[in-house]
């Protein structure tokens, strides 16, 4: 009896001594301090990141989350869930987009710590002071900027939530060194920079869809060294007039796209999505109305890419993929293809099989 009560005291102590008051600076340079690492975690955004930094295991410390995003990407969450069922049972806590995020909800679960995307912590306004007021310490990360800076600081502040921050550094100076090499390469060989469009290709063929200006795939094109053409007239996300998409004459157009979409011309990229079904889609994009003009079209410069694959530490292989669509003699010893998957190999318990990126 008296050998199970020291060892109950001293199980006590270590788990005491294992967390440690912390303070960090997050993305919007406001100093948090918590215990960490954090055992009551809510996730508000970018889940699959919080996993490849966190491991596997940090979503055993996870008591609630923003799960629309995840199941958004439906192939990609029931990949997981098939991993590791216990995720299907973290309680949702509503979007802050749409509004239906629960305050009361949040308070309820009890967490230490609620890690909030940029834009969430914005849209929340007031309601950061109830949590706060509730004991609750509001982390903000952002990776929907696609700077190299906030994926960085992102990717460090969930080693420290996590207690994994020799894994975080790893995996941000590996995306540090891609994103140099190719930063490097552009201003050594000085090219003249592509006109590049993007578009959310969910609703089809006969709908604009939204389209990207300073973040998110605007950013990407442009880290890539593109000309982004919808960067003067939309500043986050938006839709450019038909009109302006024939007048800027882009030479390449790539058309992002999730599992699922609307109606039978939408743009499928993904989880279990068939390469030839994703071509398919994309070639039909050729046929708009006035868009047989286009350089890209005549050229057959057109490009489809997951859209599940940005806004996350796991899209240094979607910036490969940019740069060598633009410039293919320059990156032509890239494989993003293989980089994307072997990232997953490395540190995701998962290996997703279906087409992420193609081209016509």
């Amino acid at each position: 009896m008296l050998h199970k009560i020291f060892s109950l005291t001293a199980l006590m102590f270590a788990s005491l001594s294992y967390a440690e008051t912390t303070t960090i600076t997050d993305v919007l340079d406001r100093e948090v301090t918590f215990d960490a690492p954090a055992q009551r975690v809510i996730v508000g955004f970018y889940p699959e990141d919080y996993m490849a930094i966190g491991t596997e295991a940090a979503y055993d410390k996870v008591v609630g989350m923003s799960k629309y995003i995840w199941q958004a990407r439906s192939a990609n969450w029931d990949m997981y869930v098939k991993h590791k069922p216990a995720l299907a049972d973290i309680p949702g806590i509503g979007r802050v987009d749409t509004k239906t995020f629960s305050v009361e909800k949040v308070i309820n679960l009890n967490p230490d710590l609620i890690m909030l995307a940029d834009w969430q912590f914005k849209g929340l306004g007031s309601d950061i002071e109830r949590l706060e007021s509730a004991g609750i310490a509001v982390i903000v990360v952002d990776y929907n900027a696609q700077s190299l800076e906030r994926h960085v600081k992102s990717t460090k502040i969930i080693g420290a939530i996590t207690g994994q921050s020799q894994r975080a550094a790893e995996i941000a100076n590996e995306y540090t060194e891609q994103l140099t090499m190719i930063t490097d390469r552009l201003s050594k060989a000085n090219l003249p920079k592509p006109r590049i469009y993007t578009e959310f290709g969910a609703s089809g063929i006969n709908e604009i869809g939204y389209t990207f200006g300073k973040n998110m795939w605007g950013a990407i094109a442009t880290m890539a060294g593109g000309d982004n053409i919808s960067a003067p007239y939309i500043e986050w996300w938006g839709k450019l007039n038909p009109e302006q998409i024939l007048a800027s004459d882009p030479e390449i157009v790539v058309i992002t796209g999730y599992e699922t979409g609307n109606g039978s011309d939408a743009m499928l990229m993904g989880e279990g999505v068939d390469e030839s079904i994703a071509i398919k889609r994309l070639a039909g994009f050729k046929n708009r109305l006035g868009w047989s003009s286009l350089s890209a079209v005549q050229n057959n410069r057109m490009y489809a890419v997951y859209h599940g694959a940005c806004r996350t530490i796991l899209d240094a292989a979607l910036v490969q993929f940019y740069a060598k669509a633009m410039y293919p003699k320059l990156f032509s010893d890239l494989t993003p293809e293989v980089a994307y998957k072997d990232f997953y190999k490395k540190y995701l318990p998962v290996t997703p099989e279906g087409t992420f990126m193609t081209a016509l």
